[in-house]
C-alpha cells in the first residue's frame, strides 16, 4: 500500500464520498480530515495542502459553518482556513469550493454527530490502575502486517535493540481478558500513530503522521474498535502523544509550511534538556530558549509552538483522537520540552472540551520542584498557569527504589522513603498523581531491587495503596530482568507468548517458573482487591516515622481504613500498637488482604520478616 493516503482520499473513504472527480485534484490533505458538531468550541482551522493551493480563493456555504479567514504563509502548498461551526450546524456533508480564475477544485467535508455523552467522559484517575505497554513487544495478533510495502523498517524480531518485532492493535485485543482478570482498569500503550522512519520506529516517539495509526499495527477503524473493546471489558484507554517533536521523515519535512515550523528556524540544533530552565529564576536565556526550541535528537525535529497555526494543528490533533476513538486520557510525552505558553493553552482547550478527562505529563526529573511546575493549581513565583492535572512522579518511583535497596538508618532506607512525602506539599493534586514501578524508559523493577522478591512485592504493595493512580510496566508480573544501565532494548523485550511458537507464554502459564507463577498471582490479587476499595482510592494518608527498619502507614475514611505495615528486617518485628492511637481502638482487628487471617491490633503487631501486610483494620 502507498506510504501515506492523502486526506482528501481518507476523507472520501471514510464518509462515502464519490470520488472521480476529487481523485484527480492537486490537493494533498486537509486536516483535520473531519470534525464535530456539538463541540465546546466553535472554532476549526484546516490545514489544506497542495500544489500553489494559496493562489486559490475557498469558499463554502453551509448552514451554521463560516469561513471566517483565510491565512497563508510564505510556502504557497499551504492554506489554513478558520472556520466557525456554530451551534445551529448539524452533522452533514459539504464542499469547499477552491477557484482560481477558470480552475476549480471542489473538495468534500464533513461533520459527524458526537457519541452521546462525549464531553463529560470520564478519565482515569485514583479508582484505576495503570498498564504500560510497547505495543511492538507485546503480542503479533496479525503477522501479515508485521512488514508493510513502503515502510523503510521492516520486521526483525531477533534485533532487540532497534528492530520491529510485529506486534499489533489486535495482539492486544486479543488480550484484554488477561489484562482484564489481571485486574487493570486503564491501559497505556506507547505512541501507534503512523512512523515512517529509517530506523527505531518501533518505540512510536518519532511520528511522521499524526493523524493515522501506523499500518504495521493496524488501522484507524481497527484503533478505534480496540478502544470499544477494551471499554466494554471495563479498561479505559489512555494515548500516548508527543508534543515536542516529530520524526524526521514526516511528511512536512519534504514541504515545510514555513521556516519557523520547527525550532530554530527548522534547523538541527540539539537540546541539552536543561529541565531546571522552566521554572529557574536565574536561568539564562539563552538555555530557556535551548530547552523549548531544541531538537530532542537530530532524528527527532523539535516542533515550535510560537508559531499559532502550528499550536492550534496540535491542540486540535489532540481533540481530534479523543473525540474520534473514544479515549479516556493523555499521557503528553517529554511535557516540560514545549513551549510553555502552548503547554497551557493546549492544556486548558483539552479540558475545555472534555472537563472530566485526565492528563498526564511526563517531566522525567526527580526534582519535586521542576515536576510541581507543571501542575494545574501550582502557584509559580514566575506567574506560569497551567490546566494539566497529572503528571508522572518521578521523584517518589526513584526514591522508592533506592529506599527499599538501601540499609535502613535514621538517614537511609525506608527513612527516605517517608521523608519524600513532604513533597506532595508541592503538589496541588497529590492524589492524582501517577505513581509508577516501572516504564519502557527505565530499569526493570526486580533488577533495580537486586532480584529480591521479597522488595519486589513490597514494592507492588507500596505502588497500590500508596495516594495517586497506580501504573505498572508489562512483564513486572513475569519478573522480567534488565541491565540497571540505559539499555533500551532490553528494557522492552518481548512478552512471554505474545508469539506463535513461544516456549513460554504469560496468557496460559506455559513454562513460567514457580516464582513468577507466584509474581503474577500476588499483583493479581493486590490488583482485584483495590478496585473495591474506595478508601485506598480516595481516603486519606497518615503515615508514622519509620522505626528499626519497619514503616506504617493508613489510607483512611469515613467509610474504611487500611493498614500497610513493612518489615525490612531478617527478623520478625514485634510493633506497639498503642504508638498508633490516632488510627487504632483497643479491640481494633487486621484482615490480612493477602492471607485472609484476622489479627488482633489492640496491643501489639507482629510483622514477618523481609514482608509486608495490607490490613484491613475493623
Amino acid at each position: 500500500m502507498p506510504r501515506q493516503l492523502p486526506t482528501i482520499l481518507l476523507a472520501a473513504l471514510l464518509t462515502g464520498t464519490a470520488l472521480p472527480a476529487l481523485a484527480l485534484t492537486p490537493l494533498e490533505r486537509i486536516e483535520p480530515a473531519f470534525w464535530w458538531v456539538g463541540m465546546h468550541s466553535e472554532q476549526l482551522q484546516l490545514m489544506v495542502h497542495g500544489e500553489r493551493i494559496a493562489e486559490f480563493v475557498p469558499q463554502l456555504r453551509y448552514p451554521g459553518v463560516r469561513l471566517l479567514g483565510v491565512k497563508r504563509l510564505s510556502n504557497p502548498n499551504y492554506v489554513f482556513l478558520d472556520l466557525q461551526i456554530g451551534p445551529k450546524a448539524r452533522a452533514g456533508k459539504f464542499e469547499i469550493v477552491f477557484r482560481k480564475g477558470k480552475q476549480q477544485i471542489r473538495a468534500p467535508y464533513q461533520l459527524k454527530t458526537r457519541e452521546p455523552g462525549s464531553a463529560q467522559r470520564d478519565g482515569f484517575n485514583a479508582s484505576d490502575a495503570i498498564l504500560n505497554l510497547m505495543p511492538d513487544r507485546f503480542a503479533n495478533g496479525d503477522p501479515a502486517n508485521d512488514t508493510i510495502p513502503g515502510y523503510a523498517d521492516p520486521a526483525n524480531r531477533a534485533d532487540d535493540s532497534a528492530g520491529r518485532h510485529g506486534g499489533d492493535l489486535k495482539g492486544m485485543a486479543d488480550h484484554l481478558d488477561y489484562i482484564a482478570d489481571l485486574g487493570y482498569t486503564a491501559l497505556w500503550p506507547t505512541p501507534l500513530t503512523d512512523s515512517n522512519q529509517a530506523q527505531y520506529s518501533y518505540h512510536g516517539y518519532a511520528a511522521t503522521d499524526t493523524y493515522q495509526i501506523d499500518p504495521r499495527y493496524g488501522s484507524n477503524e481497527e484503533y478505534r474498535q480496540f478502544v470499544a473493546k477494551a471499554r466494554s471489558k471495563g479498561i479505559k484507554v489512555i494515548q500516548d502523544i508527543v508534543l515536542n517533536h516529530i520524526g524526521d521523515r514526516h511528511w512536512w519535512m519534504q514541504d515545510l509550511p514555513s521556516q519557523d515550523w520547527l525550532g530554530y528556524d527548522s534547523k538541527f540544533v540539539p537540546t541539552y534538556h536543561a529541565r531546571t530552565t522552566a521554572s529557574d529564576p536565574y536561568a539564562a536565556q539563552v538555555d530557556k530558549q535551548n530547552y523549548a526550541a531544541g531538537w530532542f535528537e537530530e532524528h527527532m525535529p523539535d516542533m515550535n509552538q510560537k508559531n499559532p497555526l502550528l499550536a492550534t494543528y496540535q491542540i486540535q490533533n489532540t481533540i481530534w483522537w479523543i473525540e474520534y476513538a473514544g479515549l479516556a486520557g493523555i499521557r503528553a510525552d517529554t511535557y516540560g520540552y514545549s513551549d510553555q505558553a502552548f503547554l497551557a493553552q493546549w492544556s486548558r482547550r483539552v479540558l475545555q472540551e472534555y472537563p472530566k478527562l485526565n492528563l498526564v505529563g511526563e517531566e522525567w526529573s526527580t526534582n519535586p520542584v521542576n515536576v510541581a511546575y507543571w501542575l494545574r493549581g501550582k502557584q509559580n513565583a514566575n506567574g506560569y498557569v497551567s490546566s494539566m492535572p497529572s503528571m508522572m512522579d518521578y521523584p517518589l518511583h526513584d526514591t522508592l527504589r533506592k529506599a527499599l535497596v538501601a540499609p535502613d538508618s535514621l538517614h537511609s532506607g525506608l527513612a527516605d522513603l517517608y521523608e519524600a512525602l513532604v513533597n506532595d506539599s508541592l503538589y496541588p493534586e497529590p492524589n492524582n498523581m501517577v505513581l509508577f514501578e516501572g516504564n519502557h524508559d527505565v530499569s526493570r523493577l526486580y533488577s533495580a531491587l537486586n532480584h529480591d522478591f521479597d522488595l519486589y512485592k513490597m514494592a507492588l504493595a507500596y505502588i497500590l495503596t500508596m495516594r495517586g493512580i497506580p501504573q505498572f510496566y508489562y512483564g513486572t508480573e513475569l519478573l522480567m530482568t534488565s541491565p540497571l544501565e540505559r539499555d533500551d532494548g532490553a528494557f522492552r523485550k518481548d512478552f512471554a507468548g505474545g508469539w506463535a511458537g513461544d516456549k513460554v507464554n504469560a496468557f496460559t502459564g506455559a513454562g513460567l517458573t514457580e516464582q513468577q507463577k507466584e509474581a503474577q498471582a500476588y499483583l493479581k490479587k493486590l490488583l482485584n482487591w483495590r478496585k473495591g476499595q474506595p478508601v485506598v482510592h480516595n481516603g486519606k494518608l497518615l503515615h508514622y516515622a519509620p522505626q528499626d527498619g519497619a514503616y506504617v502507614y493508613f489510607r483512611y475514611s469515613a467509610q474504611g481504613k487500611v493498614m500497610l505495615a513493612f518489615n525490612k528486617n531478617t527478623r520478625p518485628v514485634t510493633l506497639d500498637t498503642a504508638r498508633f492511637r490516632e488510627m487504632l481502638g483497643p479491640h481494633s482487628q487486621g484482615r490480612d488482604v493477602l492471607s485472609g487471617q484476622t489479627l488482633a491490633l489492640g496491643r501489639s503487631l507482629t510483622l514477618p520478616a523481609r514482608g509486608v501486610l495490607v490490613l484491613e483494620v475493623k
